[in-house]
């Protein structure tokens, strides 16, 4: 990229041999030459430092300039006379460029920031793709951004699209795929009659490719105004697929890597509207393993164990064998976080709902039995966990053949005990 700006810029710099009014511009590493009559002329912040000072000095007058080399591009054609080339990934930097520069009406007719502002109201914040775009760009400009109420200006029209199709954020997850799809076929994104009818190839910018900051923005922003809370988990199921659960990287840098990934979950956790079964169990579960790896805040980890605790009922007994992290480990699984989140089920079900009762009793004889298998697991510790599937079932009139069997298989590999 550097090396395309260095030759477009070189028509510049090969004016400043035959004119001594040029003034020269270095932009992240590339070189510029503009005419500082011709910049004046549209720029009033140029204008101003050309009386006050020596024509050397406005290099570094303006060294604090709020631009990347495409957009100086833009702004140095235009003010030798090209028509500028307006896009939806450059509008934001190009506005704050312009506002920077003074290139308004009120200094020169006609000028650089009234064609970007009407480019950005007629032809950015109308479409839901071009918005996601130029917000998407505004991170590099973000604090320039919002000062100048385009940040805030991108949030209205996405809230406003996402209240007339919330289907934007993502299908709910409970209603959009069956339990045989595949993990491919729940992260599409399903566009409705009309669209598949009259834009049959249209695809929508999906909002995970933004950074946490912006999506955090957005999250907030759809929320306070009433998107349906569906909508909103299955969006950020699907960030948290994304950027946690996927694998991917953030550069080479591990200690960048593991600090994104801890922002990601503890934000995910913070996004996730509280009603219970918009997400998976098994998907808590995960987001739970990770905050642990990850070294997440005491109230991140805490927050999905209450999540958890709360459906306890749709778990399995694979989701329950989270590992013990660290060296010096008792036992292969955390007991003590199951023991935490059966204690946060037991203080929100209601004794009305047998049925929770009886998978959850069921749930604790099975991880009762896989965990009797850890030969580090001690006898105290097994009896406890025999003691809590028990009262998991303590009132239902089911048996507990489960921990019969669970306590065969603890004795069985356990056998220097007796």
């Amino acid at each position: 990229m550097t090396e395309r700006y260095n030759r477009n810029a070189s028509s510049w710099l090969m004016k400043s041999a035959a004119s001594s009014a040029d003034v020269r511009f270095n932009i992240n590493g590339v070189p510029f030459s503009l005419d500082r009559e011709l910049l004046a002329a549209r720029s009033a912040k140029v204008s101003t430092l050309l009386k006050r000072n020596s024509p050397e000095l406005l290099p570094h007058l303006l060294q604090d300039i709020p631009a990347d080399p495409e957009t100086f591009e833009i702004v140095a054609r235009f003010c030798h006379g090209f028509e500028p080339e307006l896009s939806s990934e450059s509008i934001v930097p190009l506005i704050c460029l312009a506002y920077y520069l003074g290139m308004d009406e009120s200094h020169s007719t006609n000028n650089m920031l009234t064609k970007a502002l009407t480019f950005f109201e007629q032809r950015v914040l109308p479409s839901w793709n071009e918005t996601i775009k130029a917000f998407r760009a505004a991170e590099t400009v973000f604090q320039q951004a919002v000062d100048l109420g385009l940040v805030d200006a991108c949030l209205k029209s996405i809230v406003a699209k996402t209240l007339l199709d919330p289907c934007f954020l993502g299908e709910s997850i409970k209603t959009s795929v069956n339990e045989d799809d595949s993990d491919d076929d729940a992260n599409k994104y399903r566009p409705n009659a009309r669209r598949r009818l009259f834009v049959p190839d249209w695809q929508p910018e999906n909002l995970i490719t933004l950074s946490l900051q912006l999506y955090e923005l957005v999250i907030h922003a759809v929320n306070q105004h009433g998107v349906p809370s569906e909508h909103i988990a299955a969006s950020i199921f699907q960030y948290a697929n994304r950027w946690v659960l996927s694998g991917n990287t953030v550069g080479d840098n591990m200690l960048v890597y593991k600090n994104f990934k801890r922002d990601v979950i503890e934000a995910v956790e913070t996004l996730l509207p509280q009603q219970i079964g918009l997400v998976a169990c098994s998907f808590l579960f995960e987001m739970l393993h990770c905050a642990i790896i990850f070294e997440a805040s005491s109230d991140c980890r805490t927050g999905f164990e209450i999540r958890i605790g709360k459906q306890l009922d749709q778990a399995t007994v694979k989701d329950l064998l989270i590992p013990v992290q660290g060296y010096a480990r008792e036992m292969q699984y955390d007991v003590e976080c199951v023991r935490r989140i059966l204690k946060i089920f037991y203080s929100n079900f209601s004794t009305a709902d047998i049925s929770g009762f009886l998978k959850v009793s069921e749930l604790m004889e099975g991880f009762l039995a896989e965990v009797a298998n850890d030969i580090d697991l001690k006898a105290d510790t097994f009896i406890s966990l025999a003691e809590m599937s028990v009262a998991a079932s303590f009132g239902t009139q089911r048996t507990s053949d489960g921990i019969y069997r669970a306590i065969d298989i603890y004795l069985d590999k356990h056998r220097y005990i007796y």
